[in-house]
């Protein structure tokens, strides 16, 4: 059982990490090269079939639909990445303050972060949109700020596990300042969990500005959008399928790469996984 545990363990690293590492060397080879311009239309080879021309075929305008996933991938990265760092920033400092200094601070962190979870996540998120406007920085905002209170809630509960341990407390005695003592004693020790936390709100932040380009409040045209280039393809479901299944495809193999690599991440940093 245990050799099988570890071989899941190292299967869900290597596959998650080749599918991940993969996607980003697309994304940099698509800023200086794609196989064709991205936003230039070519009516008499719409809907085109899959060739060695046309990798996977093009779209109603006879775009390329390879060349698009390849740009589209720039989208799913600036805004994964965008949306990780303002959660895990905001969201590290929100729980880290509320856990260590604990009292009515923590109550009313708590509260609010309780606020924010109780509106369904792509509801706030297009809300936030139409608020301030599609754009790939705003799209990533608005995940971001969706993303705080889930972060938050795991900083604090790292600190609240922490705060009275034998090293800060000794920290505490030879009068270390509370800031060093919370981020630099007590976040390295925390660090797996919010790594795991990190990873799997990547995914969902792809998932979700997919989800909000469908509904035409992600990213806006000539921009390619994984979730807009969904939306534009389900008329023609049937008569050119390739264009469905590509968007889908890359939507599905970097998302299930991401949590993949986020359960190894777990598996890995859990020191009960290594008894």
């Amino acid at each position: 059982m245990k050799y099988i545990q570890r071989y899941t363990k190292h299967i869900n690293f290597i596959i998650g990490l080749l599918v991940v590492v993969g996607f980003f060397l697309i994304m940099l080879v698509s800023i200086v090269y794609t196989p064709h311009d991205v936003t230039s239309m070519n009516i008499p080879e719409k809907l085109s079939k899959p060739s060695s021309v046309y990798y996977f075929g093009t779209d109603e305008f006879g775009r390329d639909i390879f060349s698009r996933i390849m740009k589209g991938t720039q989208t799913a990265f600036a805004v994964g990445i965008l949306t990780v760092l303002i959660g895990t920033i905001f969201g590290v400092a929100i729980g880290g303050v509320a856990g260590y200094v604990g009292g009515w601070v923590d109550e009313i962190f708590m509260r609010v972060m309780d606020a924010l979870m109780a509106f369904p996540g792509i509801i706030l998120a297009l809300m936030l949109v139409a608020i301030f406007g599609p754009g790939i920085i705003n799209t990533a905002i608005a995940l971001g700020i969706i993303a705080i209170p889930s972060i938050a809630r795991i900083a604090r509960s790292g600190f609240v596990q922490h705060r009275d341990a034998e090293y800060v407390m000794a920290a505490k005695l030879i009068g270390v300042k509370s800031y060093k003592i919370m981020f630099r004693h007590i976040l390295p020790n925390i660090s797996s969990q919010i790594v795991v936390a990190a990873t799997v709100t990547f995914a969902t932040a792809m998932l979700a500005e997919a989800a909000l380009s469908y509904l035409g409040l992600g990213v806006q045209p000539p921009n390619p959008s994984w979730g807009s280039m969904l939306k534009d393809s389900q008329a023609y479901l049937m008569s050119a399928p390739w264009y469905t299944y590509a968007p889908g495809g890359a939507i599905t193999l970097l998302v299930l790469g991401l949590y993949m690599l986020s359960n190894a991440f777990r598996d890995y940093l859990d020191p009960r996984s290594k008894s």
